[in-house]
């Protein structure tokens, strides 16, 4: 069973993906946890802790999902598992479309909102750093700062991606399609330099 504070957490997320940041309202909060608004403001202090928190949860549940192999696989070549971890931000499961809407609301409310704008900086810069050592595995000749412009393109498209397949414009399959691509094209270029 989850904790408190996780199955507070939980709750944000499938909140602020329904409704968005500005839904966010602490009582509705409580209602959807199925906890007191007092064990909320013990948790996390305030609305903004919620926030952060529940961006910090979102980053992680993520990446849980997008690292977590079956331990009787075969292991992954560099270039295989690269792919692999970028679609599986493309998945049409309800944590997966939960998770993404959930991050594209705090990301647009980070526009006018500092302190989340400083946490979803650091989460995305964590993100890329991580895309950035997949890259290095595929061509561990390339430099750092290529590497690292290289992993920035690939996370920005995926997102674009995300959120064009989640508001219907575009279908997952062709967005996984459009990413397998800028995947070749990305490593290729690698290659040359």
């Amino acid at each position: 069973m989850a904790s408190r504070s996780t199955q507070i957490l939980e709750a944000a997320a499938r909140v602020i993906a329904r409704r968005g940041v500005r839904g966010l309202r602490v009582e509705e909060l409580a209602t959807e946890a199925g906890v007191s608004t007092g064990l909320i403001y013990y948790h996390f202090k305030d609305r903004t802790g919620v926030l952060r928190h529940t961006l910090e949860f979102i980053n992680d549940r993520a990446e849980r999902y997008t690292t977590t192999q079956d331990p009787d696989a075969e292991p992954l070549a560099p270039r295989e598992e690269l792919e692999q971890v970028l679609l599986l931000e493309l998945q049409d499961t309800p944590e997966v479309r939960e998770n993404s809407s959930a991050w594209g609301e705090l990301q647009a409310s980070a526009v006018f909102d500092p302190v989340l704008r400083e946490d979803l900086a650091r989460a995305t810069l964590q993100w890329v750093q991580e895309v950035a050592i997949l890259l290095g595995q595929v061509r561990p000749m390339a430099s750092a700062a290529s590497l690292a412009s290289s992993a920035e393109r690939l996370t920005a498209l995926l997102q674009g991606l995300s959120m064009r397949w989640l508001s219907g414009s575009l279908g997952i399959e062709h967005a996984r399609t459009l990413m397998r691509e800028a995947v070749a094209v990305e490593v290729a270029g690698l290659r040359q330099l």
